[in-house]
């Protein structure tokens, strides 16, 4: 087992990033709890924003200025929540409506829009910087917060990532064949990695690690470790 964390950490930040399926929301909740740190889902922040779009029945591209109206007068909300985190779009809960496969589906096209990605990230940042906070999504570590004092990167084979994937579905009462969801997963990946602002990458600092054969628990374990190594390395006092 890890040491114990120091209670002084109140400020500090750590960002987790990685592809779709990776680990990054289990593992990011359980550390929050252990180290009492709050935790903030960027991904659901983005699967709001589509949400809002596909309720408005807004087309992507030719409609984008009508989303971002929307999204200028939005506020979205997040809470602790049992299983996951809840997510309130203007008062409204959403926090099942936004893991359905249609939002999946359009997600990584509505993350790619640059003024979205650039109101998210500003709101990111302001619900971050006070500090104490733990941050998964696609570009935490190279845009939101560069200077985290913590940066994991996650990795999985994408069919690895699927059946992750599809036991949540299930969770949810849907049914969806492992190979559709890979393919998604994979079409996902290549818009993550290839947009124009922020695409997702492993920022330089980053510490990566492959959760393809090992557990939750154990990639928990390893970023506490690490953790506990860097806060006595470090002169900042926390």
């Amino acid at each position: 087992m890890s040491k114990s964390i120091p209670q002084s950490i109140s400020k500090i930040i750590i960002a987790i990033d990685g592809p779709a399926g990776a680990g990054k929301s289990s593992v990011a909740k359980i550390i929050a709890s252990k180290l009492n740190l709050t935790y903030i889902d960027t991904g659901a922040m983005y699967r709001a924003v589509t949400w809002l779009a596909l309720r408005n029945s807004i087309m992507l591209e030719a409609q984008k200025d009508i989303l971002l109206d929307l999204l200028s007068k939005a506020e979205i909300t997040l809470l602790p929540g049992e299983k996951r985190q809840r997510v309130l779009l203007n008062g409204f809960e959403i926090t099942d409506q936004i893991r359905t496969p249609e939002i999946v589906k359009y997600v990584s096209q509505v993350s790619a829009i640059p003024e979205v990605r650039s109101k998210l990230v500003s709101l990111q940042q302001q619900m971050g910087e006070v500090g104490g906070v733990i941050m998964d999504g696609r570009d935490i570590g190279t845009t939101v917060f560069p200077n985290a004092d913590l940066k994991i990167f996650l990795i999985a084979s994408s069919r690895e990532r699927a059946s992750r994937r599809q036991i949540q579905q299930r969770e949810l009462g849907i049914e969806e064949d492992l190979d559709s969801i890979q393919a998604e997963i994979e079409r996902r990946d290549f818009i993550d990695t290839t947009r124009a602002v922020s695409p997702l990458s492993q920022a330089a600092d980053a510490i990566l690690i492959d959760t393809d054969q090992i557990t939750i628990y154990e990639v928990v374990d390893k970023i506490i470790a690490t953790l506990n190594t860097k806060l006595g390395e470090s002169k900042k006092g926390f």
